[in-house]
């Protein structure tokens, strides 16, 4: 599961309302049939903004707590990018997401290698993951492949590689957490920011 790809559709979809998604929960609800061993999360910490980074600590966090044999979550990193209008030569810095594509790409490639999968939801419509999707199929061609599109989101490479669809506002709106998760007495409860 591509995280920022799977935000930023939602947020550009609904705002900030259905960001406190059960993954989980949502994977399952897409293919209900399979039996689920395992959600990866791919996604890098909030840079510079201590605001978000709490916000998407608790968030995985309480994934983490209410799912803890099947939700995992593998970071890449985000980079500071400085940026300058040639027109005005204003100055800013920008941040770009790396490593996510090739994270997930790796993941997909060894749990096929290692016959982890029998089949595999890719969320995502990150374009950039075909030849991983190929190569997962080259390696076990008995893996069964699909792929969701976040809202607002979509790739031609993905749906020529394999079957694909969009999440459609139903399992969203279906599979939010609640808004307060409570285990073993630790409380995660949904940003005000989110809500």
């Amino acid at each position: 599961m591509d995280g920022f790809n799977l935000y930023h559709g939602l947020r550009e979809k609904w705002g900030r309302r259905y960001l406190w998604l059960d993954v989980v929960e949502l994977a399952r609800s897409l293919r209900p049939r399979d039996d689920l061993v395992a959600v990866k999360y791919f996604t890098a910490s909030v840079l510079d903004d201590p605001d978000g980074q709490a916000r998407q600590d608790t968030y995985i966090n309480a994934l983490s707590v209410l799912h803890p044999d099947t939700f995992g979550v593998i970071y890449g990193r985000y980079q500071r990018k400085q940026m300058s209008c040639r027109a005005c030569g204003a100055r800013w810095t920008s941040y770009e997401e790396k490593e996510t594509d090739v994270n997930i790409s790796a993941h997909m490639i060894a749990d096929a290698s290692n016959r982890a999968m029998t089949s595999a939801l890719l969320i995502s419509a990150d374009g950039d993951l075909a030849p991983a999707i190929k190569m997962a199929k080259t390696i076990d061609p008995a893996l069964f492949a699909v792929a969701a599109f976040p809202p607002r989101r979509a790739s031609f490479a993905l749906n020529d590689l394999m079957p694909s669809f969009t999440i459609g506002p139903g399992r969203i709106k279906a599979a939010q957490l609640p808004e307060v998760v409570t285990v073993d007495g630790v409380i995660y409860e949904r940003p005000k920011k989110w809500r």
